[in-house]
């Protein structure tokens, strides 16, 4: 899951980036509030969930994006 995550931060990004669980979203790879919006409908149309938005403020890695899409894929 973190390289089809990785993956599309690139796609949304347009550059490389390596991540990690601690990597912070918004800090560590320098997205604003519509690069985030852009990001979050990618991973919602790529894994065809729908992410709440008091579940996306509570994201702030890339692990607690990790959870959350794998809690979100399981009905949690």
């Amino acid at each position: 899951m973190r390289d089809d995550i990785a993956s599309i931060f690139e796609q949304v990004l347009n550059r490389p980036v390596e991540i990690t669980d601690d990597t912070d979203i918004v800090e560590d790879l320098g997205m604003d509030s519509l690069g985030v919006m852009n990001f979050v409908m990618a991973i919602e149309d790529f894994y065809d969930i729908s992410i709440p938005l008091d579940r996306i403020t509570q994201v702030q890695t890339v692990g607690d994006l990790i959870r959350a899409v794998e809690e979100l894929r399981k009905g949690a």
